[in-house]
């Protein structure tokens, strides 16, 4: 028998009803691992068990769910199947807690995709609040804004901050508010590859610190200043994936970059660093993602969240999430 699955599941998606649990778990433990060999390690069974089931919930289907490689990857209906099976083990933690089997069940553990630069300013605070009240484990996955949304698809995350307004299938959407990030250099880097010339001809010739090659900032910002500019034309780029290096690279003079207003006052009050357009600032509009699921952690979560960011971040123009 085949039924429609409901919540964030893809249009159209089916599933056999009655999957072995402990087959579900362990896909999603060799997902979660990254390999079959971790998953047996934190199933506490043989990597060769691990494959037995994978192969067996395969079988059961009838879809490749994995591709075999290190780490492993989804197939589209590999997604499907673990969407599922997260959203029934966060049920059965929900339900465990309500029947006050808590402390059988362990706590839960709720995996969240979220931006560099909100996870090193605003975002752990939100955390532990959410985790005072309730018996909650975090798995974070750290990604740009720009593509969090596509791990709340793919079933790897429940949770996630976004720069989309569109809701993902099957998913709620809010407003958090807006990071708004200025374009800073040392004193030392602007009176050495600025000096008094016009950004737009001086900023390309000039190194950039970079976070990954995900990370737009920068040359959003140039083409604000010349619409006509190309990416290749900026090509001393510092690569430096994490908010904190990032930070400590610009202020080392290693080249210019877009800080976030919450990271910049400290080095601006020393003078550390100064403003290259104060007058030019790039704002990136931030929302919280989440699977429509009646669950108590995952409201606690969504609740802290939306108060520290009301604390920390500008307001998104309104009817902008749905």
């Amino acid at each position: 028998m085949r039924a429609t699955l409901h919540g964030p599941f893809g249009e159209g998606a089916r599933a056999v009803v009655g999957l072995p649990l402990d087959q579900v778990r362990t896909l999603l433990a060799a997902v979660d691992e990254g390999t079959f060999e971790a998953a047996a390690e934190t199933l506490h069974i043989t990597p060769s068990a691990v494959s037995q089931r994978v192969k067996a919930l395969e079988q059961r289907i009838g879809r490749v769910l994995l591709l075999r490689t290190k780490p492993v990857r989804l197939t589209a209906s590999g997604e499907v199947v673990v969407r599922f099976g997260r959203q029934l083990a966060r049920l059965e933690q929900d339900a465990g807690d309500a029947l006050g089997l808590g402390d059988e069940l362990g706590p839960a553990t709720l995996p969240i995709a979220v931006n560099a630069d909100s996870l090193a300013t605003w975002f752990v605070p939100a955390l532990a609040e959410a985790a005072g009240g309730h018996r909650i484990l975090f798995d974070l996955h750290r990604d740009d804004e720009d593509h969090t949304a596509a791990l709340l698809r793919q079933g790897r995350v429940m949770a996630a901050v976004t720069s989309s307004p569109e809701a993902v299938q099957g998913c709620s959407v809010r407003a958090l508010g807006r990071m708004r990030y200025r374009a800073r250099a040392t004193p030392r880097y602007a009176a050495r590859w600025i000096a008094g010339r016009p950004l737009r001809e001086a900023l390309p010739a000039a190194p950039v610190v970079v976070f990954d090659r995900k990370d737009e900032l920068q040359d959003r910002f140039l083409r604000d200043l010349d619409p006509g500019l190309a990416r290749s034309a900026v090509r001393a780029r510092h690569y430096m994936p994490s908010s904190e290096a990032f930070l400590d690279a610009v202020a080392a003079g290693l080249g210019w970059g877009m800080i976030p207003d919450l990271q910049a006052a400290s080095h601006l009050a020393a003078g550390t660093l100064v403003e290259l357009a104060a007058d030019r600032p790039v704002d990136v509009p931030l929302y919280w993602q989440q699977w429509k699921l009646d669950s108590p952690d995952l409201a606690a979560v969504a609740e802290a969240v939306s108060r520290a960011a009301a604390g920390h971040l500008s307001p998104v123009a309104p009817g902008t999430a749905r």
